[in-house]
């Protein structure tokens, strides 16, 4: 916000003095304040960016060396930065929501994860399984749809969607999302595979999304280490055989 009003200062007083002093025509003037303004706007957008990315980084680095509690702290830092810049205060308490809910602790993920960007796809689905495990349905849906509305070209989030329906037991609903998503992403195999499962009546396999499936903690990696024991041990008996 700070950005917007110190460049809009800015072309304000450029459009006055050329007017007023250099005897431009205001159309003249105009236009130049205006391209005074957006590359004002630009390279301040730019810089509090940058300091963002830093923190983000800084972060990730401590949450990496299993110090989740100091990468929150890095985290809040920034949040001061969200006076300057649109969308920064939303972007910081999506990122310190996701910190929270990798640890479980769900409370404090689920107070961070509301006031959180609709463009953090990552945290918009865990705030939408949030609802999901609250029994708030109509808001569960309402979250997935912004995320899906604003990260659209992302399988996942349309797929964590249909899950979560599923899980619900609205399969029909389910179908229509994947449906719609296929539209929106393209033919991307792994939610046609997700939506042919749902319309012979079997479950959406999530595993096909890899490791990042797991962060969601709709599913424990333990169980696809027992799947794979018994699949192996399964192998060893018919090669003894």
């Amino acid at each position: 916000m700070i950005n917007l009003l110190i460049a809009l200062a800015i072309s304000f007083v450029l459009n006055v003095l050329l007017v007023q002093l250099a005897g431009l025509a205001f159309w003249v003037a105009s236009l130049i304040s205006l391209a005074v303004f957006v590359a004002v706007f630009l390279l301040l957008t730019r810089q509090v960016m940058k300091k963002v990315g830093s923190v983000m980084e800084t972060a990730q680095r401590e949450l990496q060396a299993g110090h989740a509690e100091k990468a929150v702290r890095t985290l809040q830092q920034a949040l001061p930065l969200g006076k300057r810049q649109f969308d920064v205060t939303g972007q910081v308490n999506a990122q310190i929501g996701t910190v929270y809910y990798l640890k479980r602790d769900f409370a404090k993920a689920f107070e961070y994860l509301q006031k959180g960007s609709v463009r953090h796809w990552v945290a918009m689905a865990m705030l939408g399984i949030c609802y999901m495990k609250k029994n708030k349905i109509d808001k569960m849906n309402e979250t997935f749809d912004k995320a899906c509305m604003a990260s659209r070209k992302e399988p996942m989030v349309w797929a964590l969607h249909a899950h979560c329906l599923e899980s619900s037991g609205d399969r029909a609903k389910a179908v229509s999302v994947l449906e719609k998503a296929l539209k929106k992403c393209g033919s991307d195999e792994r939610l046609g595979a997700a939506l042919e499962a749902l319309k012979e009546g079997k479950k959406i396999r999530m595993k096909s999304f890899g490791d990042v499936w797991y962060q969601f903690h709709l599913e424990k990696p333990g169980a696809l280490i027992k799947q794979q024991t018994r699949a192996m041990t399964g192998r060893r008996k018919m090669m003894v055989r």
